[in-house]
Order: structure tokens, then C-alpha cells, then sequence
């Protein structure tokens, strides 16, 4: 099924959820046993732990903190694309991304992302990046193994963080291919954070109560309700680029693999999003997204909130 083949209802459930909460989770899973063949395959050409990691030595002698995430020719999903067609083309996803992003949606990127638990983690690369509030470990992991994004803990952020000056006109579609508890990096999502529009990384939160946040941008305060994403093998949930979402980083001893992807519409495609965007008090777009970095790229604050969820 393709969108072309799905009427747009800009007053669906989906537009709906997206207009009130920035999420939606879809109440039909995927199938669980080709997620699990899916996962399976995956994982065939790696040891998913420590070994994943470069020596410290080997690390301080060339640090390297931009280029080392998935990108075309150099992405594990990408030998996977003909296995793909449960997700792409299942009858509820393709609505949903219809309903939001109008006909003739694009993939504007899709890789596999991994949980790193605290087992699989070696001592001096704890210790290096212990309260940095974006642990995306590609600059540790060794160079055969950067064709997947790996993370040990995120703070709340937008997706919006990596597209300085592009409009918030996609949306992130997230894919959970085994049973995510509590203890295997489950995301937090922050509901209705959408509705202040694009802001820049890190963000002005507060804890108000165990299921609260008072979340601030510009001369805007609103409450927000954390939400945890759980779910069994084929659980799937799609957010707006400015809802704030994180993770903590994984408590059990097995790994997490799922699969992220972007979509964004098509040009001048009409939408369900318009709708969406419309609500939001806040901008669409940033020309700068972030300010922890320094000019190498390496993280130059501590300070991480997410982990007080």
C-alpha cells in the first residue's frame, strides 16, 4: 500500500494526537515474529557489547566527534531495505503518515539505533562522559561499526536539533523490534511540548510532581505530561519534531535495538500537518539548534534532566 492509495483526514485521530500531545502510539502492533527475525539478523555481524568500543588510548590519540553517526553507504539498515515492507507498507502506518504528512510522504532517513546497557560499557567512557546530556557514543564506537547510532542515555530533545534553518514539516516514526521494560532504555516523552514551537537545545525544565514538568521557551511556560514509552515487540509510535523525548541509559543487561525513521511531505502536499503547526505558539524553525557543543563538537556543559525522570 502507498499513500496515493489512502484518502487524507485532517480530522483523524492521528491529526488529533498530534494536535493535543505532539505523540501517537498505534494501537495495532507489527508482526512480532518478523520483528524477531528482523532483530535477529541485525545482530548476526557483532558482538553488542563492549567490544563495539575503541581502547582509550586509540581514542585520545585522534578524537573524532562529527561524522561518526549512520549515513548513505554506511548504514546497517540499508542492507535490509527489501525486509522492510512490514513496517512501510503496513495499512496503519501508511494512513497515519498520510493523515499528517499528506500524499506522497518521502523517507527522509531510517537507520537502527541501540540502547547500550551499562554492562557493555567500559569503565574510562563512563567516567569520560558521566552527565553530558546527549551520550551519543559514535565518536567511541570503532570505525566498522558506525553504521548504526548507539546511545547511553539522551536528554529531552526535539528531532528538530539536527536541521538548523528546516522548517518542522516531518515527523520521527520509531520502531520497537523486541519488548522494551523499564530497565531496557525506554523513551520519555514530554506531551504537548510540541505546542512551543522549535527551541533550542538544552531546554528549561522543571520537575513539578513524578508525572510533571513545567517546561519553558521565550516568554512561554506550559506543563507537561512525561510520558514512558513501553511496549511489546512491534510497538510503534510517531512524534512531532518539536516534542521533547529522551532516555536514560539502559539498567538491563541486553542491549536495545530499534529501528528510527524521519518523514517529511512532499512539496506543497496539503496536510494534516498544517493543522498541527498552526496550534504551535512558538517558531517552526531554528538557525541554531543547540548550545552544548564546542567548536569540536565534543560536549562542553553537564547537565542532563532526563535522568531525573
Amino acid at each position: 500500500m502507498s499513500s496515493a492509495d489512502v484518502s487524507v483526514s485532517f480530522a483523524s485521530p492521528v491529526v488529533d494526537d498530534f494536535i493535543e500531545k505532539g505523540v501517537h502510539r498505534f494501537e495495532e502492533t507489527l508482526d512480532v515474529g518478523t520483528c524477531g527475525d528482523l532483530l535477529a539478523d541485525l545482530k548476526v555481524d557483532r558482538a553488542w557489547g563492549s567490544d563495539l568500543f575503541l581502547e582509550e588510548e586509540a581514542f585520545l590519540a585522534d578524537p573524532q566527534y562529527r561524522g561518526v553517526n549512520p549515513r548513505a553507504g554506511r548504514n546497517l539498515l540499508e542492507r535490509f531495505a527489501d525486509r522492510l515492507t512490514f513496517i512501510e507498507q503496513a495499512p496503519q502506518i501508511v494512513a497515519g503518515l498520510t493523515d499528517v504528512l499528506g500524499h506522497g510522504y518521502r523517507i527522509l532517513d531510517r537507520k537502527v539505533v541501540c540502547g547500550v546497557p551499562d554492562s557493555a560499557m567500559p569503565g574510562w567512557l563512563k567516567t569520560r562522559i558521566a552527565g553530558n546530556p546527549v551520550n551519543n557514543l559514535g565518536p567511541y564506537v570503532r570505525p566498522q561499526y558506525r553504521d548504526v547510532t548507539y546511545f547511553y542515555g539522551i536528554d529531552f530533545h526535539q528531532d528538530l536539533i539536527d536541521f538548523k534553518g528546516r522548517e518542522a514539516d516531518f515527523l520521527t516514526l520509531y520502531v520497537y523490534l523486541s519488548r522494551v521494560g523499564p530497565d531496557d532504555a525506554p523513551l520519555y516523552l514530554l506531551e504537548g511540548s510540541h505546542h512551543l514551537g522549535a527551541a533550542v537545545f538544552p531546554h528549561d525544565l522543571q520537575r513539578t510532581d513524578p508525572e510533571n514538568w513545567r517546561y519553558r521557551s521565550g516568554d512561554h511556560a506550559i506543563d507537561c505530561r512525561q510520558a514512558l514509552l513501553l511496549g511489546e515487540a512491534g510497538s510503534v509510535y510517531m512524534w512531532h519534531a518539536c516534542t521533547l523525548h529522551g532516555t536514560q541509559p539502559g539498567a538491563a543487561d541486553q542491549e536495545r535495538i530499534s529501528l528510527r525513521y524521519l518523514f517529511e511531505r512532499a512539496p506543497g502536499a496539503e496536510a494534516g500537518m498544517d493543522r498541527i503547526n498552526a496550534r504551535l505558539i512558538g517558531p517552526l524553525e531554528l538557525y541554531d539548534t543547540r548550545s552544548d557543543l564546542d567548536a569540536e563538537g565534543a560536549a562542553r556543559i553537564k547537565a542532563n534532566s532526563v535522568n531525573e525522570a
